[in-house]
């Protein structure tokens, strides 16, 4: 079995500051999953197109929405499967087993996720479209998958779990890591030894480390504390200006 990187969800994720705002997307369902989709300006054509893998409180909790929305507005179609199929950690009920839920949803997720792919591109696919993924948390293996295999042209990951050096080692294009000082699922070694592995593969890929933030910071971080929006809002800049790069 491949060693460990960054390891599976744990209570660190289950907490966190719900933002305010209103989302501006649309919820639709695309082979077989209820996706938030959020249009770029309507002055923008666009052949650009981010796929949004959450972390487990989904693509429809309003902080996600509102990042989505982000996105969109720097000129991307957004497309954010609900791969919990309304079992995200804000319906979970009191009580719920929270130490096995993340790697007991894992395999329903992966298991939906080429048909929603493939519905994606069925909808949105040209011969000129380009796709780029970021996947936070949970959503980290969708996009190391999608960057081994030439679906997308750029990925991105923030604050990663369930990734091993496999991942890595299969690693085929672009990649952004944006990741917390002081995050015990994907600790200083593992962020070494995952550098290690892309400069020994001559990789293409780039670093943003935050101080002063801890796991959750780009999705769940706290606005009224500076250091945390600074950090929230500098890993989505840092994200668009990764994916545009890619997509000219």
């Amino acid at each position: 079995m491949s060693p460990t990187l960054a390891s599976a969800p744990g209570n660190c994720c289950f907490s966190g500051v719900k933002h305010t705002g209103t989302p501006v997307g649309r919820i639709e369902d695309l082979g077989g999953i209820q996706t938030y989709i959020s249009d770029p300006p309507a002055s923008v054509t666009t052949q650009k197109v981010i796929l949004f893998l959450s972390d487990i409180w989904g693509s429809l909790f309003v902080n996600n929405q509102l990042i989505q929305d982000y996105f969109a507005s720097c000129g991307y179609l957004v497309l954010g499967p609900d791969y919990f199929f309304g079992d995200a950690v804000p319906n979970h009920p009191p009580g719920r087993d929270l130490e096995t839920w993340p790697a007991n949803a894992l395999k329903p997720a992966v298991d939906a996720f080429p048909a929603w792919l493939d519905a994606v591109k069925a909808k949105y696919g040209t011969d000129k479209t380009k796709y780029c993924a970021v996947g936070y948390c949970f959503g980290a293996p969708f996009v190391m998958d999608l960057c081994s295999d030439g679906t997308v042209v750029a990925g991105a990951l923030a604050h990663p779990t369930f990734i091993n050096e496999r991942h890595l080692e299969k690693l085929d294009g672009p990649l952004l890591l944006s990741c917390a000082e002081d995050d015990h699922l994907f600790p200083l070694a593992s962020r070494r030894r995952a550098e290690d592995i892309m400069v020994a593969r001559k990789c293409t890929y780039y670093f943003q480390v935050f101080s002063g933030v801890k796991h959750g910071f780009a999705v769940r971080g706290d606005p009224g504390v500076e250091m945390e929006r600074w950090a929230k809002e500098e890993s989505a800049r840092g994200i668009v200006g990764w994916f545009d790069r890619f997509t000219v």
